[in-house]
């Protein structure tokens, strides 16, 4: 038996497209799933394998979100522009 009062309330998460037993709570979006969501009681999932994301029962047991990884600046360099990116001058347009 479980030591949990709500062990029955509580489901495994099962990802509908791949079959992952894997799931993370996902971020939500909008207004929507801020305020009207948790009126029924559900809540943004992704899956850890496909990546789907869709609303599950707030009892479905799922892994916290993975951190933001910190964007890291390395020291000495200057941050350039792709050359795909950057607007080529030809002689004929200066004047």
């Amino acid at each position: 038996m479980n030591e949990s009062p709500d062990w029955h309330l509580t489901r495994p998460y099962f990802c509908r497209d791949c079959g992952s037993e894997v799931g993370f709570r996902s971020r939500r979006r909008t207004l929507t799933e801020r305020y009207i969501l948790p009126l029924f009681v559900l809540q943004p999932v992704r899956c850890g394998e496909c990546f789907r994301r869709d609303y599950r029962l707030i009892f479905t047991q799922v892994r916290d979100r993975l951190p933001d990884a910190p964007l890291k600046i390395m020291p000495g360099k200057a941050a350039t522009a792709s050359p795909a990116k950057v607007a080529s001058r030809s002689k004929s347009n200066v004047a």
